[in-house]
């Protein structure tokens, strides 16, 4: 994993170096459509590069780093939103019987992204890993847009602004900010897998309930 990592590290420095912000902005939003880039690389990158090698200020760190990290997020993000309402809805109603979504579990979403859809749009985007998924789900439940997208923002601001200042303040060591933090994406992907184990034995033992 850490060979692909510098692999990453190598493309994205050579993209900086290119054309700057822009290129976070394309690279966030392909990680906030799922493709595996993670943002813990990107951003501490970005702060070194963009702002503290160019001898800039930590308040330029904060801003460009949110505004820029989180415009790419939002992007990525809607066009996730776009595929759950979509396409995603449909698909479930007509295959969701073969991986074990049924009728009954879209209206269990609905009803949950009714209640707590805000701060799942907002904290989510704080999290490793789980900031990436969201937007489906909130997609297929056709969750407001406006709100989605104003919170997905806010959030990712909030994530991509933090993660630039750590750059800033490490510089060329930035690295050492992605390996402080990833000790944590082991125990939030065995959640996200118990999750997911949970809710399949949940409804085989519901399929031998029905027969």
């Amino acid at each position: 994993m850490q060979a692909i990592e510098h692999q990453i590290v190598e493309f994205l420095t050579h993209l900086l170096q290119t054309i700057g912000w822009p290129g976070v902005i394309g690279i966030m939003t392909l990680e906030s459509a799922n493709i595996p880039i993670p943002s813990e690389v990107t951003m501490p990158l970005a702060g070194w590069m963009l702002v503290q090698a160019r001898g800039l200020t930590v308040w330029d760190a904060l801003w460009q780093g949110g505004l820029f990290g989180a415009i790419g997020c939002t992007l990525g993000s809607v066009l996730n939103y776009a595929l759950g309402a979509w396409g995603g809805r449909p698909l479930l109603r007509r295959y969701g019987k073969w991986i074990m979504v049924h009728e009954e579990d879209l209206e269990r979403a609905d009803k949950w992204f009714g209640r707590w859809g805000d701060w799942a749009a907002f904290i989510s985007r704080l999290l490793p890993i789980v900031r990436t998924f969201i937007s489906v789900p909130a997609g297929v439940t056709k969750m407001n847009f406006g709100r989605f997208a104003a919170l997905s923002f806010v959030g990712s601001f909030i994530w991509c602004s933090l993660l630039a200042l750590g750059g800033f303040f490490l510089g060329s060591n930035w690295e050492m900010l992605r390996n402080a933090m990833r000790p944590f994406d082991i125990p939030i992907a065995i959640a996200i897998v118990a999750a997911v184990g949970y809710y399949i034995y949940r409804h085989v033992q519901k399929g031998k309930k029905r027969e």
